[in-house]
């Protein structure tokens, strides 16, 4: 595996990095791990990630010096003596990032920041400086940069809230209310995005029985087809915890319930659904990805019941259209409008 260019700036200042009790937070799996350990044999590592690809790689490897968390909320038996964080792609989310992780740092705790230029890192200083002292850049190399700080003390007398958290705005589509709840960094957290509004719109008219979100981000497409359509049965999946704490909230909000579950592209899927909607999922941290979606594209017609139809919305220049009609069956373009369109495919 290849090392990223994050994990060799990383790398470049190992000495920098000893600690005894580490936390990383969102690092992929690329062999930096491994590493570390060569350079610091009695670390015991703790992995904190909200991403279910990167957790299920990181656990899969049983090290027993190595713990691994996905979850919506950071807990620890430990204070860390060195906390690395992958900066993410949400300014808002490296706030909470901060306020989640602050109650299990020790009070001379380094912090790390480290993240690709082109993803906004290079703004750490004035985003943490009321979380770190003297917080100064350390590196630049590979298009990355890298920025360390001691933790303030004082935060982790703050205790972490996760409902202190939650954004939640209206909505009213089609006559039907909602509210919807999300959590720093989820997909079209303040408001309607153009696209999801776009498929709300062209659903089948009746939707009945199983019904399966992929790539529920904060649970809007489900809690719209919920409450129109009370006789489904709800399941959202999705690659994010926060996004899965925000689609619990979103449901529990409109008096609704569902099965929310994490899985990589279709790697939990078990049932077959009657219904498949999605505004599938392009983004993979700061970069952009298209896999995961073709592949549940290309994997999904064994989990389509008999007679049960898929609806998808994607930017138009997106090639969906023929992976949906080579893998799935005959599908039409129902509309395209302010660069998205709705696919629209029915199993017989």
């Amino acid at each position: 595996m290849s090392l990223s260019n994050i994990t060799q700036v990383l790398l470049r200042n190992h000495a920098f990095l000893v600690a005894h009790s580490p936390l990383f937070v969102n690092l992929t799996d690329d062999g930096f791990v491994e590493h570390y350990l060569q350079e610091n044999p009695k670390a015991n590592i703790s992995c904190y990630h909200n991403n279910y690809i990167d957790y299920s790689a990181i656990s899969a490897k049983s090290n027993p010096q190595v713990t691994a968390l996905f979850s919506s909320e950071y807990t620890s038996e430990l204070l860390h003596d060195l906390v690395i964080i992958n900066f993410p792609k949400s300014k808002d989310e490296l706030a909470f990032t901060l306020a989640m992780v602050a109650p299990f740092l020790q009070a001379d705790c380094k912090v790390v920041l480290v993240g690709e230029k082109k993803g906004g890192v290079q703004s750490s200083p004035k985003l943490v400086k009321d979380w770190l002292t003297s917080c100064q850049k350390i590196d630049a190399a590979r298009h990355c940069l890298l920025f360390a700080g001691i933790f303030n003390a004082e935060k982790s007398q703050q205790p972490f809230v996760i409902d202190d958290w939650y954004k939640t705005y209206q909505l009213n589509i089609d006559n039907i209310e909602l509210t919807i709840a999300s959590l720093p960094g989820v997909f079209s957290q303040k408001k309607l995005d153009v696209g999801t509004a776009l498929l709300l719109a062209n659903l089948p008219e009746s939707m009945q029985g199983k019904v399966l979100d992929f790539g529920c981000g904060a649970g809007v497409i489900s809690s719209f087809v919920g409450k129109k359509h009370p006789h489904t049965t709800l399941s959202l999946l999705d690659v994010s915890a926060l996004a899965l704490a925000s689609a619990k909230k979103t449901l529990a909000l409109n008096g609704l319930s569902g099965e929310v579950f994490a899985s990589n592209s279709l790697s939990k899927v078990s049932n077959q659904y009657q219904h498949v909607i999605s505004n599938p999922p392009f983004h993979q941290g700061t970069k952009t990805s298209y896999r995961a979606s073709e592949d549940f594209l290309r994997g999904i017609k064994p989990f389509m019941s008999k007679g049960s139809d898929i609806s998808i919305v994607a930017n138009s220049f997106l090639q969906y259209l023929p992976i949906m009609k080579q893998h799935i069956g005959s599908t039409q373009t129902l509309v395209t409008r302010q660069g998205f369109s709705i696919y629209y495919c029915y199993k017989s």
